[in-house]
């Protein structure tokens, strides 16, 4: 049994003792750690890896491959404000995967404890994540940019991504949540940023294909800003590419919303395509920002609100269930 048992050690068959303990990795700038960059300990991680981050902040685009199944990034301090992944890049000189400060391919990833930042500001796209793997979850993590902060995208026509966000952070001001992905983000702070007296822009451009059910569901979350009052719009209408079958599909559902949401004009038209195109509601919500009868802020009832939970939107035909 000795000699059949070194024998498949040294073909390849089973993993040695050294290979398994290779998937685990710490980064630290200061050199205490396997690597001082995230992405060569990316690169070095097998499926199912788990990478911890010491404190400090991390320069350039972390890139996960769709190899990486199963990876964990988490921040070694469990306070996502000490691990800063930053970047600055623009789409319109990097294009949008370029402009990812992380892109993040893998599916039934997860990342947690740290802060993703697009510092590029006004002018053009810049991603501070680019969420294009199926079944991914991001817990206590900021998310921070200006225009097009967090893409969940899962190609073109009814290909869709499933990806749960959780007690997080999440800020900008043009479409900072968008893309095509079924996606939860939930108990998480929103906050628009304040650059204007009177338009400080657009929380969400979703652009769901029309044969998904689900698309953006925001729900236990405060909606947030020190902007102007009825500033800020809940989403707009993004027919991405112009496609007429991308019917983007919004709920917003038992969160805070603030005074900085708008009454008339909580939904605004684009590219041409009016909000009416899309399928916005809103659910039991609270605060200065609900609602006060506006003809324009579609309520769903109860009844079919029974059909838009956190579950539903991310069950698909597996029944992944992440929700805490």
């Amino acid at each position: 049994m000795k000699i059949l048992l070194v024998a498949v050690v040294a073909l390849g068959l089973f993993p040695t003792a050294a290979a398994q303990a290779a998937t685990s990795f710490t980064v630290a700038t200061d050199g205490s750690g396997d690597y001082t960059t995230i992405q060569a300990a990316v690169a070095a991680s097998s499926a199912g890896g788990v990478i911890t981050i010491k404190a400090g902040t991390y320069q350039g685009q972390v890139a996960i491959p769709a190899g990486k199944s199963g990876i964990t990034l988490q921040g070694a301090t469990g306070t996502s404000g000490d691990v800063i992944i930053t970047g600055n890049k623009p789409q319109s000189t990097a294009g949008t995967v370029g402009s990812a400060t992380v892109y993040n391919q893998a599916p039934n990833s997860t990342i947690k404890g740290l802060t993703m930042q697009n510092t590029y500001g006004a002018g053009s796209q810049a991603l501070a994540l680019y969420a294009a793997g199926d079944r991914q979850t991001y817990r206590n993590v900021q998310l921070k940019g200006y225009q097009d902060t967090f893409l969940a995208w899962g190609g073109t026509g009814s290909s869709q991504i499933r990806v749960y966000v959780y007690k997080s952070y999440i800020s900008g001001v043009t479409d900072f949540i968008y893309g095509n992905g079924a996606v939860v983000i939930d108990s998480t702070t929103i906050e628009s940023t304040n650059i204007n007296s009177s338009n400080n822009g657009y929380i969400t451009a979703a652009a769901t294909d029309d044969s998904n059910p689900y698309g953006f569901l925001i729900t236990r979350s405060t909606v947030k800003s020190s902007a102007a009052a009825q500033s800020v719009a809940l989403g707009r209408c993004w027919h991405a590419g112009g496609a007429a079958d991308a019917i983007g599909q919004v709920l917003f559902r038992d969160s805070t919303l603030g005074a900085h949401i708008r009454q008339a004009g909580a939904w605004q038209d684009m590219g041409g395509f009016s909000w009416k195109t899309c399928r916005f509601t809103e659910y039991n919500n609270t605060g200065a920002g609900k609602t006060n009868g506006t003809s324009d802020r579609p309520q769903m009832s109860a009844t079919t609100a029974a059909n838009y939970t956190s579950q539903k939107y991310l069950a698909g035909s597996d029944g992944w269930n992440p929700v805490q």
